[in-house]
């Protein structure tokens, strides 16, 4: 049971209790701690695998990140018109054995889940903080993804294979931008570190300008991170998604795009990640005539990304607000399995039909079951996952990505409705961003706050803009409702 509504409500109690209310395990038992001892370091280097330490090897994450799952580096091929780019993901699954305590935990929450006050972790931080991580100035071992970069941006493999590799520098997405974009050197970092992340950069603006040919959408949309002050949330910030993110992004898109078309052309079974054209395409379609444009009666993601890139040029206010509109129309992603004979649906958002995910396995199950694919078909063994078991997980991992956004939404809410308790009565300018059977939803345009539309609901749906009066909040059930103001 969650504890009444009141001022003193700790943030990390609910957190917790409401992890347990969505079936999640927060805490290391006592088998799984015990298991963990006999880990005492991350297993050697065999004699097959590559020696790429000399590579100057540099992480980009956030700021607070200590599980640092992935690794880049590039550098020009000998034709002069084409890059050659690195990506080194950590061998979790060198270390997280399959079937252990450690891995059913982690088979059972299936992802880290970040709230406002507290981290629950996959793998406890012994492992993913320590051992199982890309840390600056430790050798690790890791799968390397490399990959041509031609002139257009287009990615393409040349290999993939187990390496032992040395991060040479940790960065973070702020500090990395403020270079990027104002020229702002980053401190104690040596020429060749900034010679590497302007060459990443140009990469990336490659990249991006293919996916973009290839019809992938960009959204904008608002994310907001409480404010802490003594574990207590005070205010509201919002987080933006910079050029350091963006880099990161698309260097790990080419990868796990990469990495998906591999081994389903080797006829090994993966984990595909997708989303499916939308099923309120028609919604979609009569947003954009609001708009003065028209869209194909069909899904075409092509289309939809040219009406997105011109409402970003000419009302980049709003556009946030229209890049959740569509999100919320076009549906969440989902986890499937691909196999010979059983071939998955494409990524309407990405416009990839082969993708999975694969480079974030100290925090994603579904990373670390394609990490197990891969390794046992490149050490050649059987498939570490019969097909049968693909599609139990994959089930699975869907529900328990759509549980974790339950729980952080919960956790956000709860975090947001302790800044407002004091400003009920409060009239705001409004999003609809969800109408069914089981409710009707809002986010404030300022601050960006979702809640429940309790009153004055009838004959609204996504995309429509209103006024609200803040009700009522409880803090520990993360309630925040609003009824429309006339």
């Amino acid at each position: 049971m969650l504890p009444n509504n009141h001022n003193n409500v700790d943030l990390d109690q609910v957190a917790h209790q409401v992890m347990l209310d969505h079936g999640f395990i927060p805490d290391f038992s006592p088998p799984v701690l015990n298991e963990l001892d006999h880990i005492k370091e991350a297993p050697a280097p065999l004699p097959s695998y590559k020696d790429l330490r000399h590579l100057l090897w540099i992480s980009i994450d956030n700021i607070d990140s200590k599980d640092l799952d992935q690794l880049t580096y590039a550098e020009p091929m000998q034709n002069g018109k084409t890059h050659r780019l690195y990506v080194a993901v950590a061998d979790v699954s060198g270390t997280v054995q399959k079937e252990s305590l450690i891995d059913l935990q982690a088979q059972n929450n299936t992802t880290s889940i970040y709230t406002p006050t507290v981290i629950f972790p996959m793998l406890h931080p012994k492992l993913s903080t320590d051992i199982t991580s890309l840390n600056p100035q430790v050798d690790r071992n890791a799968v390397v993804v490399e990959m041509e970069i031609d002139e257009a941006g287009k990615f393409e493999l040349l290999d993939v294979y187990l390496a032992n590799v040395h991060n040479h520098q940790k960065l973070a997405y702020p500090t990395v931008s403020e270079w990027l974009e104002h020229g702002k050197p980053l401190q104690s970092v040596s020429p060749e570190v900034h010679e590497q992340l302007k060459l990443q950069d140009l990469i990336s603006n490659k990249i991006q300008q293919f996916r973009e040919q290839l019809g992938t959408l960009n959204f904008d949309t608002i994310e907001v991170k409480p404010i802490l002050e003594n574990h207590i949330p005070v205010a509201l910030s919002k987080v933006i998604s910079d050029r350091g993110h963006t880099l990161i992004e698309n260097c790990m898109i080419a990868a796990n795009s990469c990495l998906s078309k591999y081994l389903i052309s080797q006829n090994i079974p993966i984990l595909k990640r997708i989303v499916k054209k939308p099923q309120r395409w028609e919604k979609i379609v009569e947003i954009a005539k609001i708009h003065d444009v028209s869209l194909p009666l069909e899904p075409n993601a092509k289309a939809l990304q040219n009406f997105l890139l011109q409402q970003q040029k000419q009302d980049p206010l709003r556009f946030p607000d229209l890049s959740l509109t569509i999100i919320k129309l076009i549906g969440r992603g989902e986890y499937v399995p691909s196999y010979p004979g059983n071939e998955a649906p494409g990524h309407f958002d990405l416009a990839l039909e082969d993708y999975a995910h694969t480079t974030a396995p100290n925090r994603r199950y579904p990373d670390l079951i394609m990490q197990r694919l891969l390794k046992s078909f490149l050490q050649k063994q059987n498939p570490s996952y019969s097909d049968a078991e693909l599609q139990t997980l994959a089930q699975h991992c869907t529900k328990k990505e759509e549980d974790a956004n339950k729980v952080e939404r919960h956790l956000k809410k709860s975090a947001a409705a302790m800044i407002l308790k004091n400003q009920i009565g409060q009239i705001y300018s409004a999003i609809v961003t969800g109408a069914s059977s089981k409710g009707t939803w809002v986010r404030l345009l300022d601050p960006p706050v979702e809640g429940k539309l309790v009153s004055g609901f009838k004959h609204l749906d996504v995309g429509d803009t209103i006024e609200v009066e803040l009700l009522q909040v409880d803090v520990a059930q993360g309630y925040i409702d609003f009824g429309r103001h006339h």
